[in-house]
């Protein structure tokens, strides 16, 4: 990513219109199983300098992801996570889980007078009340929504690690729900379980009577 204050200053005429700038980011689209969850993140500009080595989580190692969420999430900026289910996203589809997640990681935000949110992607978050304008590769453009995109994959890692617990057969904290050779393989041995995505074709076509508890 470019240098993170020029991210960060790259926005800094909203920011000082509103003198409050969210990055919104999501993590959890693609895979099998697992919910969707999404980061709303605000980084004072006093503290932009403490976070020059933030950047989209997906160009980060593991280790260095979690170093940045512990820093993070350990520091004085604002941030608010926000989930949505494998059930909601089948009955909603993807997308419009992923706005819910994004509203729910919102919501301490919402009577923060003349907040705006910087959503990575093409599209404003549908519902969102707050001022919005989405960013294109935002997570490698800004400096909030880098912030965001950690925070939210973090999060999302650890959970499935957990769910790897109560299903242990899956493997999902490993590959974290998405769809490798040794996830289908299980999937075809014993079926899907409540954590899987059954409007997702590959889970769709696999599923069979063996549903665990």
């Amino acid at each position: 990513m470019e240098n993170s204050l020029f991210n960060f200053d790259k926005h800094q005429a909203l920011a000082l219109e509103t003198n409050f700038l969210l990055g919104i980011d999501e993590a959890g689209r693609g895979p099998l199983a697992g919910p969707v969850v999404a980061c709303a993140c605000y980084i004072p500009p006093s503290l932009a300098s403490s976070f020059q080595d933030v950047n989209d989580s997906k160009k980060l190692t593991e280790r260095k992801r979690d170093e940045l969420f512990d820093r993070l999430t350990h520091s004085d900026i604002l941030y608010g996570v926000g989930f949505s289910s494998a059930a909601e996203i089948d009955h909603l589809n993807i997308l419009q889980a992923t706005f819910l997640a994004m509203r729910r990681a919102a919501q301490k935000f919402l009577n923060t007078p003349g907040a705006v949110a910087l959503i990575d992607g093409p599209l404003p978050a549908a519902g969102l009340t707050i001022r919005q304008q989405p960013v294109v590769d935002g997570d490698a453009k800004s400096l909030v929504i880098a912030a965001a995109s950690v925070i939210a994959k973090v999060t999302r890692d650890r959970y499935m690690a957990a769910l790897d617990k109560l299903y242990p057969n899956y493997g999902f904290a490993g590959h974290k729900g998405y769809g490798t050779a040794k996830h289908l393989q299980a999937l075809r041995e014993l079926g899907p379980c409540k954590e899987h995505r059954r409007s997702f074709a590959p889970v769709r076509k696999l599923i069979t009577t063996t549903i665990l508890p």
